[in-house]
């Protein structure tokens, strides 16, 4: 999550973008509990478990009508709805979280430059990347350092929500981050700038093998960036795509990204409510170079679909950790008012059928340590590409044309 003036999307994010624009009708003013009851008829609607997890939802329909007289009432028991769930991809988002998620969606933000997760355990909070020459980077903030402390006040088990909003300010304005980094603890007073969010960087590794890091894929900008560098790295030998610490994102950009690397065969399934949709690679790639594909227990979501793709289809081997788990796509459904619901609408298959939810992708080649990582993803890549070019299978290749 980036957190800034311009929040981004919770951790593990997949989401379609199809806000459902209610709208009274004219010179009528929507009604506190007219806001609560389009969101009990949107998840009734909408919600992919036809028992709503164990849920009556029909008895929430007017649980409240005696209680709600004003709009942070009706907020208040939307969210109380929701949480009967007991589904932490469900949730309500108030008219400035939703105008944030929507900035990063539109990949600017105002703020200081991190991406915050926080722990399973929910003791901590660690930022997993700072945007590159953002504030933060520019501070000294590192990948890994924990968050303990914002403008002098703990920050010890507070969620990336609540940590954003203490962090959010006005472009010019300041705010003191303490850090943990291993045992040391430093203070960083950082002034929040207008950041345009960049989802993909690439470089060229040696020998000759292109490397692609995408950080998300919550901007709408992402499959565009990605194409852009395939096309830059095209001469390039092999290519070595780096999912490590990306949450998701757009279920768009997933789809596209995939399509880009594919030759043939499905992308992922989706099942919700109304049935079951299978996503197929177009087979007109843009890339034919062997792939690796880096991953770790924070790459999730849209990640997990691409790595997943990839790997069901033979088109990629994937190195590092086995991934985050998250197998469900939800929905932005906008209120009256501003307000919106993420609404869990489908969850999704791999090609070869798997679910991954809570489970997660199983790398190809297991390996723990983020710098052996990529040493082992380029060794691969290079022996994949000597036998690729060895005179016995140039004659095979022959052969079977």
């Amino acid at each position: 999550m980036f957190l800034s003036k311009r929040l981004g999307p919770c951790l593990a994010a997949l989401i379609v973008l199809f806000s459902m624009f209610y709208q009274p009708a004219q010179g009528h003013r929507s009604q506190p509990a007219e806001v609560y009851h389009r969101a009990w008829q949107l998840v009734k609607d909408n919600y992919y478990q036809p028992d709503f997890n164990g849920q009556n939802w029909s008895e929430w329909e007017h649980k409240f009508d005696s209680q709600i007289h004003n709009t942070p009432e009706a907020f208040k028991y939307i969210k109380t709805m929701l949480e009967s769930l007991n589904d932490p991809y469900t949730r309500f988002l108030d008219p400035r979280a939703f105008e944030d998620e929507n900035d990063a969606i539109d990949a600017k933000i105002v703020g200081i430059g991190i991406n915050l997760q926080q722990s399973k355990d929910q003791a901590h909070l660690i930022v997993t990347r700072t945007i590159e020459n953002s504030p933060a980077d520019l501070a000294g903030i590192r990948a890994g350092d924990e968050i303990i402390g914002i403008d002098g006040a703990s920050a010890i088990g507070l969620t990336p929500e609540q940590a954003a909003e203490k962090i959010r300010g006005q472009a010019g304005s300041a705010v003191k981050i303490a850090v943990r980094h291993a045992q040391a603890i430093r203070s960083f007073n950082i002034t929040r700038a207008e950041i345009t969010i960049h989802a993909v960087s690439y470089k060229i590794l040696e020998p000759n093998i292109g490397y692609i890091a995408l950080s998300t894929f919550i901007s709408n900008d992402a499959s565009r960036e990605f194409k852009t560098a395939l096309q830059k790295l095209s001469p390039t030998d092999a290519l070595v795509v780096d999912l490590r610490g990306n949450p998701g994102g757009l279920l768009s950009n997933a789809l596209e990204i995939a399509d880009m690397l594919l030759e043939n065969g499905s992308i992922v399934s989706t099942i919700g409510r109304h049935g079951k949709h299978t996503d197929l690679a177009s087979g007109d790639p843009v890339s034919h170079q062997p792939i690796v594909v880096l991953v770790d227990e924070d790459s999730a979501s849209a990640s997990e679909i691409l790595a997943g793709a990839l790997k069901d289809n033979a088109r990629a081997i994937i190195v590092g950790n086995r991934t985050y788990g998250k197998g469900l796509v939800q929905e932005i459904n906008r209120l009256p008012g501003g307000a919106a619901i993420h609404i869990t609408v489908s969850r999704y298959l791999t090609p070869a059928g798997t679910d991954i939810n809570k489970v997660g992708i199983a790398p190809d080649i297991e390996v723990a340590d983020k710098q052996q990582q990529m040493k082992v993803a380029v060794d691969y890549l290079k022996d994949k590409v000597a036998a690729l070019a060895s005179p016995i299978h140039s004659s095979a290749l022959s052969l079977t044309h």
